[in-house]
């Protein structure tokens, strides 16, 4: 696979729920923060301002998407100057693939996907991503949003068959999102995903993933990119945050995880399959980068 379908298939969502909202007239609504959370979502009707702490509010109109990767707090609003009303007043009791009205519907309507991720792996992989990323208008965004409403139809669904289409759209809405975000031109991003648009060290990082067991290093590395080691290594840490070995490691830590987590592989096997041919190498590393011991991983995810 290359690495974005990599990275995917490790950030299966756990959950997810789809609904829409229409409002009306002068209105706003708050959403609280929701730790390990990605919501997507796409203006189909009238516009909205949306507002996340720290940054300026941003103006949002039907046919753009917008996906917020932090699972951080949020306010959208016919405008400025109204008080916002808490989420939960109006999605209590929701459903996947309900339509919540406000103040009679009729301007407005947005339909939205939240994603439930595994917290370690989502900081992991996407914490260098921008709290707020937006997808303005055009065919792709269109593509974005047929997925979403028809998420939101196999929800509701009794069909045969509809549970397995949901989650393959909950994937699908990831994976055009994501391209969506790497398509935009976007000064000083930096992380994985934005390092898979520059074309030399994409190919490093192809390596990497096509064979993590392998004994890389930076001269092996900065060949495939064809640079040399000095610019490669300097590059890559720009672009993705940190070094090329020390993302080879953590690379190496997420697929142990996912072994540890969905196999009955022994320890010393999952530690030779990324690479490790020492039981104790493979347990430090992994308890420096996912936070604790290999044993107590696989027990907990278990």
């Amino acid at each position: 696979m290359d690495p974005l379908s990599d990275l995917l298939s490790l950030l299966r969502p756990a959950d997810y729920l789809t609904a829409a909202i229409e409002a009306g007239g002068d209105w706003a609504v708050r959403f609280e923060n929701q730790d390990g959370v990605i919501k997507c979502h796409a203006i189909l009707k009238g516009d909205c301002l949306l507002t996340v702490a720290g940054q300026a509010p941003i103006r949002l109109t039907a046919g753009d998407c917008v996906l917020l990767t932090r699972g951080c707090s949020f306010v959208l609003a016919s405008g400025p100057g109204v008080d916002p009303m808490a989420a939960e007043r109006l999605l209590d009791r929701s459903r996947s693939g309900d339509t919540f009205t406000c103040n009679g519907g009729g301007d407005f309507r947005l339909i939205g996907t939240r994603f439930v991720l595994d917290g370690r792996r989502a900081h992991s992989l996407l914490g260098a991503l921008p709290k707020v990323v937006h997808l303005r208008g055009g065919a792709e965004q269109e593509v974005l949003s047929w997925s979403i409403r028809q998420l939101m139809a196999e929800t509701r669904s009794t069909r045969p068959g509809a549970a397995l289409a949901a989650r393959h759209l909950a994937q699908f809405i990831l994976l055009q999102a994501f391209r969506q975000y790497l398509s935009q031109p976007g000064e000083g991003y930096v992380g994985i995903l934005h390092a898979l648009t520059d074309p030399q060290l994409a190919r490093a990082i192809e390596a990497i993933h096509s064979d993590p067991a392998r004994a890389w290093t930076l001269p092996d590395l900065a060949q495939r990119a064809g640079m040399s080691r000095s610019t490669f290594a300097q590059r890559f840490r720009g672009q993705v945050g940190e070094p090329p070995v020390a993302y080879l490691t953590r690379w190496r830590m997420l697929l142990a995880a996912e072994r540890l987590e969905t196999s009955p592989a022994r320890l010393a096997e999952v530690a030779r399959a990324v690479g490790y041919h020492s039981e104790n190498a493979f347990s430090a590393a992994f308890k420096r980068v996912m936070g604790c011991a290999p044993g107590r991983f696989s027990r907990e995810g278990r």
